[in-house]
């Protein structure tokens, strides 16, 4: 399934940009946030946590340790983990994930819709720099 794109920052003719960073928190850690979604994004487009930690610019710990965050605070896990093999294990991204990255997607689509206009007058009351 191809890769469903952020929705585009806000910006004006300077370089400040508006960005919706949806957070969903259980208690003081983050369940559910936009590097999680990137992570999810990235796994489902390469099967693999490595290569998907490497597109994103993540250590393979940091990457480890969001998914075992994201998946014991869903009710159902949104990765499933292959064990070694021939050709090495992987990672895939469960139907739970793939209906989570399009619910945050949406919601991020809808959420700068709305507030368009809002988010272009905001940008322009930045400073040039």
């Amino acid at each position: 399934m191809p890769r469903t794109p952020a929705p585009s920052p806000v910006k004006s003719s300077s370089k400040a940009q508006a960005r919706f960073r949806l957070r969903v928190q259980r208690g003081a850690d983050i369940a559910i946030g936009p590097g999680k979604i990137a992570l999810l994004e990235a796994i489902r487009d390469h099967g693999s946590i490595t290569q998907a930690a490497k597109e994103i610019s993540m250590s393979y710990r940091r990457a480890w340790l969001l998914l075992d965050e994201l998946n014991r605070s869903l009710r159902k896990p949104a990765t499933a983990s292959n064990q070694g093999g021939s050709h090495g294990g992987g990672c895939l991204v469960t139907p739970e994930g793939e209906q989570l990255i399009a619910l945050y997607r949406e919601i991020e689509r809808r959420a700068e819709q709305a507030c368009s206009q809002q988010l272009v007058s905001l940008v322009k009351l930045v400073a040039r720099g």
